[in-house]
This record gives C-alpha cells, sequence and structure tokens, in this order.
C-alpha cells in the first residue's frame, strides 16, 4: 500500500500538473488573465466529479470515450501537418528522414557545440525564465555531448525502465479486476498494447513535426532567425509569452532569434504544436481537449487506486473490519477529496515538470512492484515476507537514485542524458 500511494501520488501530481496547464490557457483571456494555480483546483474538480460520480467499472467506461477524445487530437495534427509540408501521407514511416533533417538544423544552428550562446543560456538564472525552463537543461546539456554508444544506452535503459514502471503502474493493473475471466484479461492485455502503441508511436513525430516546423527556414511558420521583434507579434507566441510559458532572452542583441534565445516550456508542445504549424484553431481546441483527457482519465484511475487502497487495505483490514460497505463508501469518498487535494497543492508548488514527475512515478512503480509481481507468478518459492522485503529494498533503491541524480528541478532531460 506505502508504494502504491507513493508512486500514484506522485503520478497524479503530473496529471493535475497537466490539467493546470491546459486550464490556465484555455480560461485567461487578456483581461481576466487566470493563474495556473486556479487551474490546477479547476481540473481537480472536474477529475474528482468524474471518480465520484461511479466505481471502477464506470471509470474504466468514462476513460474508453476520454480514450477516443485522445487518440482522435493526438493524431490529426500529425497526418495535417505531414500533408501540409510534404512529409508523406504516413508520417510515420517518414520519421527517420525526418530526425535527420531535424539534425542537420540543429548543426546549423550550433546547438551541437560549444557556442557562445549555448553557454550563456546555460547561466540564465532559473528565476528569470519563470514558466519557461525546460530548454535551459537541453541547452546546458548539450555543451558536454557524451559519446553515440553512451548515449544510445541511456535511451535503451530509459526505454527499459518506462516499459516496466508501466507494467508495475497500480491503476492499470487493477483495471483487470474489471473483466469477468482469465481469457478476457488477457485479451484486453492484447487490445490495451495495440491502442497505447498507436498513442506513444505517434509522440516521435509530433515532436518532430513541432521542432521541424520551428527551425526550419522553407516552413513559413519557422521563427529561428527571425527579428525579435516581429516573432513577439506572431498570436501564438504573443499568447504563450502571456501566460509565461515562453521566454525569449537576446543575447548579443542583434535582435535576431538565435535557437539558443528561445525557451519553451516542454509542458506545452504538445498544446502549441498546432498553433505553431500554422493549423486552424479548432485543431487547438481539439487538441486541448485530447490532452485534458488523458490527464483525467489517468488521474481518475490513479486517485481511485489510491482510495480503494485506504479504504479495504487499512480501514476495512486493520482499523474497523466490521465496516458496513456504505461507511467504506464514505471513507473512499472522502479520501478521494483528501488525496485530489494534496496532489494539487503539490503540483502547485512547481517541484518539477510533468514528464519529471511521471519518471519519478516510474521509478517508484518498477523498483517497488515489478519483481515482487513476476517472482509472485512464476516462482513457486516466493513468499510474503520476501515480498516485502524486496518491495521495500526495491523502493529505498529507487529513491536514492533519485537523490543521487539530484531530484529538485530535474526533468527528464537530465535521466536521458540530452
Amino acid at each position: 500500500v506505502l508504494i502504491l500511494l507513493i508512486a500514484s501520488f506522485t503520478y497524479v501530481t503530473a496529471q493535475i500538473t497537466a490539467t493546470g496547464s491546459i486550464a490556465q490557457k484555455a480560461l485567461s483571456t487578456p483581461a481576466f488573465p487566470v493563474s495556473f494555480e486556479f487551474g490546477c483546483w479547476t481540473g481537480l474538480i472536474t477529475i474528482l466529479l468524474c471518480s465520484m460520480l461511479g466505481g471502477m467499472r464506470s471509470v474504466t467506461w468514462s476513460q474508453v470515450a476520454q480514450y477516443i477524445v485522445l487518440i482522435i487530437a493526438y493524431l490529426i495534427p500529425i497526418f495535417w501537418i505531414s500533408w501540409k509540408y510534404n512529409y508523406g501521407i504516413f508520417p510515420h514511416i517518414m520519421l527517420g528522414d525526418e530526425v535527420t533533417r531535424l539534425a542537420a538544423l540543429e548543426q546549423q544552428y550550433g546547438l551541437t557545440k560549444h557556442t557562445k550562446d549555448v553557454l550563456d543560456a546555460a547561466k540564465i538564472p532559473s528565476d528569470s525564465l519563470g514558466n519557461a525552463t525546460s530548454l535551459k537543461y537541453i541547452v546546458s546539456g548539450h555543451s558536454t555531448v557524451p559519446a553515440g554508444h553512451e548515449v544510445a544506452w541511456r535511451y535503451i535503459s530509459l526505454a527499459l525502465c518506462m516499459m516496466i514502471g508501466t507494467a508495475s503502474l497500480p491503476h492499470i493493473l487493477m483495471r483487470y479486476f474489471t473483466t469477468p475471466t482469465v481469457t478476457s484479461a488477457r485479451r484486453s492485455v492484447g487490445w490495451s498494447l495495440f491502442f497505447i502503441g498507436l498513442l506513444y508511436l505517434s509522440a516521435p513525430m509530433l515532436a518532430t513535426v513541432s521542432k521541424i516546423s520551428l527551425m526550419d527556414p522553407n516552413v513559413p511558420t519557422a521563427i529561428i532567425g527571425k527579428k525579435i521583434a516581429d516573432v513577439t507579434q506572431i498570436e501564438w507566441v504573443k499568447n504563450w509569452l502571456a501566460v509565461g510559458q515562453v521566454k525569449i532572452v537576446d543575447f548579443n542583441n542583434d535582435g535576431i532569434l538565435q535557437l539558443s534565445e528561445w525557451f519553451m516550456n516542454e509542458d506545452v508542445v504538445v498544446l502549441a504544436t498546432p498553433e505553431i504549424a500554422g493549423l486552424p484553431y479548432v485543431i487547438s481546441g481539439l487538441v486541448a481537449a485530447g490532452g485534458l483527457a488523458a490527464a483525467m482519465s489517468t488521474a481518475d484511475g490513479l486517485i481511485l487506486a489510491m482510495a480503494n487502497a485506504i479504504s479495504h487495505d487499512i480501514y476495512y483490514k486493520m482499523i474497523d473490519p466490521k465496516a458496513s460497505v456504505k461507511q467504506r463508501l464514505i471513507v473512499a469518498r472522502v479520501l478521494l477529496v483528501v488525496l485530489g487535494s494534496g496532489a494539487a497543492i503539490m503540483a502547485s508548488f512547481k517541484l518539477t515538470g510533468i514528464l519529471g514527475a511521471v519518471a519519478w512515478a516510474f521509478d517508484f512503480a518498477m523498483s517497488g512492484l515489478f519483481f515482487p509481481l513476476v517472482l509472485g507468478v512464476w516462482w513457486k518459492r516466493a513468499t510474503r515476507s520476501g515480498a516485502i522485503a524486496g518491495m521495500l529494498c526495491g523502493l529505498i533503491a529507487g529513491t536514492a537514485y533519485l537523490v543521487w541524480v539530484g531530484v529538485p528541478n530535474k526533468d527528464i532531460t537530465f535521466f536521458m542524458g540530452a
């Protein structure tokens, strides 16, 4: 239960951070700007409404609907941008060519070597960048590029950790309790992998076309190399500057925007991509709805998993074994509010970005739950005491690793060696 709470609470904090960013952008107007904290609490209220109006099965079906919205919102911009700029009918197949193109652009703009602008960017105080601190870590990381085999190993190890962490996430494992038979549970695993893969395999393409739309001088939406005065008058740049998600710092005072002078919070890249690529505004709204659906569907399951674990495994099993179903339901509902409020408070502190918090949650789940789960299924000599010892040792090791690499103000780019 302890590991479940730690991993799930960290993960739900990331999801509420996402809802806060989306709500801040969607609800803000020039006359009435909305704070990130207000966005977090607005998102939490929506999440709690979805969680409290039904149980595990109803939340599962609501997540099906949310996934449909999410995948449509995710794929439409990718195919639209690919068709608009002649990246190919099936952009996923052309990803290799586009990555090569992007690498050439990065080399052209000096992002892969020790340039004065890159070194200056690495020295910027984080406080002066507001929310747009993410590129500082990316840029400063490029000042010491590791050898090719080291980068490859870091990506491979990161992928393994993410896969193992996904297999250990409590709110995903609990979904299989809603299946009536073992056969249907196995079938649901196959369909889950298909739909998850459809989404995850699209993420690299979305990131690539977003970068190319910003950097390629042959694309009309490119801003790198243009006058900063002109860039700041672009509608989408003005909008994101207003909410503190974008920052421009002219190091050499030449009035021309260099790549290392552009800072953007990675948490809003997906939301901003349709605007960056010049797609109709309705697509931006669709992507925002998809992002909100993704955050809500995940947060629903996480909060429900934590509340059920405490109300059943701690309250019912240890505190009041005679509690009725109604009493346990009341306790679970109260816990939903308490846990959600705690996560919203943590999200408002902005201890890390969304990807950083997700990486921490996967670390906790992988180190504390994966090996006891696998051994419990496949090793007949596994015991309860051994599983508890393994979970505690794994949690300690995973936490020690996070402390060792430096938890405060680190993002997933740090773990990736970017």
